[in-house]
């Protein structure tokens, strides 16, 4: 799937001659449709986006590595929603990583060369449908503890969080395969390319695909469990009803806010290929604008999931707050005994003289 580059596929390409399957035909080609081919983006809106870019990327590294450090650095035993918040912190940390050379691209093109071409769509694309698979994941966790209150044995909880996080890293990674058929063209364009059968049908399959099992399924679990979990806690009593409640209603809206535009995009763009909407050059475009503005505000929630799921909840304030107490006590006692080594040392120098 092209994020940052929507721009240059034509909507009506003859998949005989771009497949090389009827190279001796002549073509013809329809003026009406001409003037939709590709044109840059303009220079200011270029600027604007690269500049989100770099912000997320400078927000979102930092915000996760914190997280990863909190929760690998704890002295407790992991839960399982802690062991996928910390594999969403990867994920979200390695899909920030490839932002700097995406932001390049929006003003000089694609000069990073084919393999990276590839290789960072395919690590941006697995990690972006991986942190959302890991959040309807902790949406599970915290459904189970809350809603059925399972008490189940440490070493299986681990054990099974473990498998399933190796799942949802080989589900990522099959969802971003289509990023292997990307090649960067004569305009120095990182664009997806379909060498086999119809490059339409290929297009809309994978994107269908794509959509339905990296965002629709997904989003599904985390509001269906989420749902259920509030309803649950509305027939408690006590003030940590209401803390949890807030931190639920404040991920789902998040969420929602985040992705449900772009993926709202996603699905029209593939009726427009489909020609289930009827070609129009002015909607074409706007769609294309559209897929990348609203990829930049889904890519926005790699940077606010570390203060959405660590910051707001009480539990992780309390772990950094004595992770941090804990260092600043060893750096004070680390402090003093290389004050009282140097004061010896000075004592049997003033000794010997």
């Amino acid at each position: 799937m092209s994020f940052f580059y929507e721009f240059e596929e034509n909507y009506f390409e003859n998949d005989s001659i771009v497949n090389g399957s009827n190279a001796s035909s002549t073509y013809t080609p329809d003026l009406d449709t001409l003037e939709c081919g590709y044109k840059p983006m303009e220079p200011l809106a270029a600027i604007i986006l690269c500049k989100i870019l770099i912000g997320i990327f400078l927000l979102a590294i930092p915000g996760n590595m914190l997280v990863g450090w909190v929760i690998r650095t704890s002295q407790q035993t992991l839960t399982p929603s802690d062991v996928y918040l910390f594999h969403l912190t990867i994920a979200d940390g390695l899909m920030a990583l490839t932002l700097p050379f995406f932001a390049v691209a929006l003003i000089q093109g694609w000069i990073f060369g084919d393999f990276l071409c590839k290789f960072l769509n395919l690590v941006m694309d697995a990690n972006f449908y991986t942190s959302i698979i890991f959040l309807a994941c902790i949406s599970i966790d915290r459904y189970l503890v809350i809603v059925h209150a399972r008490e189940t044995l440490k070493s299986r909880q681990r054990m099974c969080s473990k498998m399933l996080c190796t799942a949802v890293w080989a589900l990522g990674c099959a969802l971003a395969l289509p990023a292997l058929f990307k090649h960067v063209n004569k305009k120095m364009i990182c664009s997806v390319s379909f060498d086999i059968g119809s490059s339409t049908v290929w297009r809309i399959a994978t994107r269908g695909f794509i959509h339905i099992f990296g965002f629709l399924v997904p989003a599904i679990v985390m509001i269906s469990c989420y749902s259920i979990t509030v309803a649950r806690l509305l027939l408690t009593r006590g003030f940590q009803k209401h803390r949890a409640m807030r931190v639920i209603i404040t991920v789902v809206i998040a969420f929602l806010l985040c992705w449900t535009p772009y993926q709202i995009t996603i699905m029209v763009d593939i009726l427009l290929r489909a020609n289930v909407v009827q070609f129009n050059c002015a909607m074409r475009k706007s769609v294309s604008t559209a897929v990348v503005a609203t990829h930049c505000l889904a890519l926005l929630h790699s940077c606010i999931n570390p203060f959405l799921y660590a910051f707001v909840g009480e539990k992780f304030r309390k772990k950094m707050k004595l992770l941090l107490h804990r260092k600043l006590r060893q750096e004070r006692m680390s402090g003093s005994r290389f004050s009282r080594s140097t004061s010896q040392t000075s004592e049997g120098i003033g000794t010997v003289l």
